[in-house]
């Protein structure tokens, strides 16, 4: 039986009186591909802070490789936020260099060959790359290091279909096969190829987890379709279910993430 390398149990976070997550349940083994599904807002960004140690749950908790998210964790998790975090004025190659001395775990002659194969020179700037550039540099500085669970956020959301398909052939060629990759999307149809399991959060509550093969046999339908399903009524339609809090206020739970974003480097520094 396959390690457990991410457990919840009654996890919930809160951002003021409003819950982005609650009591999320969940176990991921080892050696799987999920994509952890949901709509903006859901809580999948959320979900990927705690686990990395930048969030604390206000209930419940998190487990990563048997401990809660802290120094040790570090060396366990490889985590690509939702937003670019380098400075502009930095050359792919002080990015090479500070990933090597944080992370004893970057594999620097990796690195260098998925950039020659994107073409991409490591004496760029980052401000004179494109936005999909600089998002694969990133992705390449991610997947270079020898983690046991990747936590990928929104990883193809701001490239074009044929970048996406680079992206996820670069997943999937640059992770061992005993570690974890979880990606957070809404792009479903473009990610449903490569999962192996898939997660259903609605309004911070995780209302589904099954492996793909059992969708696709026992509900007879792709990922995609029963997504659109779970999700297809929204705004004013769909009501209060009384089973849920209210997700956090627009824009709240963005102004919380950004300042949480700005602890990533900060982050990283302390492993050091």
């Amino acid at each position: 039986m396959s390690k457990e390398i991410l457990i919840c149990s009654g996890l919930g976070k809160r951002f003021g009186t409003r819950y982005a997550l609650r009591d999320v349940e969940l176990r991921v083994e080892s050696g799987k591909i999920i994509g952890l599904l949901g709509p903006n807002g859901s809580g999948k960004t959320t979900l990927m802070k705690l686990a990395n140690g930048l969030l604390k749950p206000e209930e419940g908790w998190i487990e990563i490789d048997g401990s809660r998210p802290g120094l040790h964790t570090k060396s366990v998790v490889s985590y690509l936020p939702d937003q670019m975090y380098f400075a502009d004025w930095m050359r792919v190659s002080d990015l090479l260099a500070m990933f090597s001395d944080f992370y004893r775990d970057f594999d620097r002659g990796k690195a260098g060959s998925m950039l020659r194969a994107l073409d991409i020179s490591e004496k760029e700037r980052m401000k004179t790359l494109s936005k999909g550039s600089k998002e694969k540099v990133q992705l390449v500085l991610v997947m270079s290091r020898q983690a046991k669970l990747y936590l990928l956020d929104e990883p193809i959301g701001g490239v074009d279909p044929a970048a996406r398909d680079y992206i996820l052939k670069t997943i999937l060629t640059n992770y061992s096969e005993d570690a974890s990759v979880m990606i957070s999307t809404h792009l479903i149809a473009d990610v449903e190829k490569v999962l192996d399991e898939a997660i259903f959060l609605k309004e911070g509550r995780l209302v589904r987890h099954s492996s793909v093969d059992d969708i696709r046999e026992k509900e007879g339908k792709s990922v995609d379709r029963l997504f659109r399903e779970i999700f297809a009524v929204r705004g004013p339609q769909m009501g209060r279910n009384p089973l849920f809090e209210p997700a956090v206020k627009p824009g709240l739970h963005d102004q919380e993430e950004e300042k949480t974003e700005k602890t990533v480097h900060e982050d990283q520094k302390e492993e050091s």
